[in-house]
């Protein structure tokens, strides 16, 4: 019971945690792809952003939480969220927005995102610093236990404050987003420029507006997912060097262009690398005295040690565009 235990605790709640950030990573770079047909791989840096401004916004209001018995970082997340929405148009009008209108090629597009991906990167280390900071600044992280009512089981499943915030906001992230692409007149006409570009404007539809809307809710989804992930662990300004390729896996493995398909795929990357890095000799441990004398059981029998975490997003991906380019979902072929 205490191996079920501790695969709970390191297995399913650690991959449950990783998917839904990078489902909610995977969500905008998706979107991004479907409307304007690029790879953006500055979306890693504004989960970044939104976490940075998070961080600010506590440090300058630490007790405002106290008020309201949640901490305060999670008070100023729709701010971060607003931020990081409004930081994501306004790149789009200056960086992007010209280039779309010369007709540039797609490589142009992503080449001029990775210049982002830098500008990003540099104005949040000169104002952050280099450091690890805790968004936890006049509270302390809850954590909680929960005894198994079984003998056999003494260990307790562990679940932090921020997984179960993280958790509700997923979930509440992802029937929103679901019910905003399926049911209103704004998300119907996202759908269709998504599919004919050309025709939706022919059509009359204001693609300024969808291209908009597009990035405002790509940039409060990377705010929500850079913040609450920092909120867990802790704010780094180089989070996105950990974020970038398992978000793009995510995408590409639930088929790129498909929002849907971007959720499925971040759970698939989350829960890949969660089992490659977990000792399955702790599963075996139990059963030891069945194996024959002569079979010695390893202290650990991971598949990939957790410094090489990072492979495991890569690898899928690649397997992924081998066998499957469209993806799960069969999303647009990059």
């Amino acid at each position: 019971m205490n191996e079920l235990v501790f695969f709970i605790n390191y297995v399913v709640i650690s991959g449950t945690v990783s998917g839904s950030i990078y489902a909610m990573g995977a969500i905008g770079v998706t979107l991004v792809f479907s409307i304007m047909r690029f790879a953006h791989f500055a979306h890693a840096d504004m989960m970044t952003l939104g976490a940075f401004v998070v961080l600010l916004m506590t440090t300058l209001f630490p007790e405002v939480g106290a008020t309201v018995g949640l901490p305060s970082a999670l008070l100023m997340l729709p701010v971060a969220m607003l931020v990081t929405a409004a930081a994501a148009v306004g790149i789009d009008r200056a960086f992007y927005k010209p280039l779309r209108a010369h007709n540039v090629k797609p490589i142009v597009m992503v080449i001029a995102s990775l210049g982002v991906t830098l500008m990003l990167q540099g104005l949040i280390r000169l104002f952050s610093g280099t450091g690890a900071a805790s968004l936890y600044i006049a509270e302390r992280k809850d954590i909680f236990r929960l005894e198994l009512p079984f003998e056999l089981a003494t260990r307790p499943i562990v679940v932090t404050e921020p997984q179960i915030i993280l958790f509700v906001f997923a979930l509440v992230a992802v029937v929103s987003l679901h019910l905003f692409l399926s049911r209103s007149r704004l998300g119907k006409a996202m759908r269709a420029m998504s599919d004919n570009p050309d025709l939706a404007r022919a059509s009359g539809i204001n693609t300024n507006t969808i291209v908009a809307v597009t990035w405002v809710i790509a940039g409060a989804l990377a705010a929500a997912a850079g913040t609450l992930l920092s909120l867990d662990v802790a704010f780094k300004p180089d989070l996105s060097f950990f974020l970038l390729l398992p978000i793009f896996a995510a995408a590409i493995v639930g088929g790129v262009g498909h929002p849907y398909g971007a959720i499925a795929g971040g759970f698939v990357v989350g829960f890949a690398e969660t089992l490659a890095v977990f000792n399955w000799a702790v599963l075996l441990r139990p059963f030891r005295d069945r194996f024959p004398e002569w079979l010695d059981l390893p202290s650990n029998l991971a598949f990939v040690g957790t410094e090489y975490k990072i492979v495991v997003p890569f690898f899928i991906m690649v397997a992924i565009l081998v066998w499957r380019p469209t993806g799960i979902f069969k999303g647009k072929v990059i």
